[in-house]
């Protein structure tokens, strides 16, 4: 994981603002998302894994799942997940009629992020402070 420091730290907006902005130019709210904080994620690559910057916040008035809740963006940053190639050897069977998880564990869920990552994450975090903050 790389910090991206930006102007956007500590920033307020409404949730639905904010995702109506951003969900053009390619981010979506992460799957990782609680009640009281949440991230907007960009997936840069694929490349043996995935990179994404994220742009995480934390809600300030109400909670993220209620309209017009407000959140206040913290530091991006950028991520490398490294997944093993083919098959999961230790296949975890559900309970739902017999539904299983085949996919592999990350080998390396925070990897060594490539240069031209951060980079690229630099310029789309200046993209969204032009964006936001103009």
């Amino acid at each position: 994981m790389i910090e991206i420091p930006s102007r956007l730290e500590g920033k307020t907006f409404l949730l639905n603002v904010l995702e109506q902005q951003l969900k053009p130019l390619g981010y979506v709210i992460g799957g990782n998302w609680d009640y009281d904080h949440g991230s907007f994620d960009y997936k840069m690559a694929d490349d043996v894994g995935y990179q994404f910057l994220r742009l995480p916040f934390v809600a300030v008035d109400g909670q993220l799942d209620s309209y017009g809740a407000t959140v206040e963006l913290k530091r991006p940053y950028v991520l490398c997940h490294k997944y093993q190639r083919g098959l999961d050897d230790n296949v975890h069977v559900g309970n739902v009629s017999a539904s299983f998880n085949q996919f592999s564990e990350p080998e390396d869920s925070d990897a060594t992020v490539p240069d031209k990552y951060v980079s690229m994450a630099k310029m789309l975090v200046k993209d969204v402070e032009d964006l936001l903050l103009h």
